[in-house]
């Protein structure tokens, strides 16, 4: 069975869309050994440094999930968007928010299969988290406003 850079693209969204805490150590599935991920509060090298990035997700965060929005593939290079829905216990009192952001994938064939080198999350930190923080968010606003005027 010869495998492709869409049925890569295919397992990579449906494991996101359907990512549990168990599902982390299943990365080695997806993704290369040496693979780089970037985001932005995260620059890691490697598969166990990815894995536990997605693990602290599920650690600090309440019922985080995917919902993939739009994929594109051109050769080995994929870009798709996505909503991230989570509560934080602590803010706005485990109301569910969302981070809308997109990710560059740049795919790699080894050994016949076709694996995840490069992923790297897009997202404004200041507008998609910040502002929401209760006391920052204020501060983050002003800011906006005043750099906008």
């Amino acid at each position: 069975m010869t495998d492709t850079p869409e049925a890569a693209l295919q397992r990579v969204v449906h494991f996101y869309e359907h990512l549990q805490p168990a599902d982390v150590s299943r990365m080695v599935e997806l993704y290369t050994r040496d693979a780089q991920f970037k985001d932005p509060f995260n620059e890691v090298q490697g598969l166990p440094a990815i894995e536990q990035i997605f693990a602290h997700m599920f650690e600090a965060l309440q019922a985080p999930r995917f919902v993939i929005t739009t994929q594109v593939l051109q050769g080995a290079q994929c870009f798709v968007t996505w909503d991230f829905l989570f509560a934080m216990p602590r803010i706005q009192n485990g109301h569910t928010q969302t981070i809308r952001g997109a990710t560059h994938f740049v795919l790699r064939e080894e050994a016949g299969m076709w694996r995840v080198a490069i992923h790297r999350d897009y997202w404004d930190a200041a507008e998609e988290l910040y502002e929401k923080l209760p006391v920052v968010g204020g501060l983050m606003r002003w800011l906006k406003k005043r750099a906008n005027s």
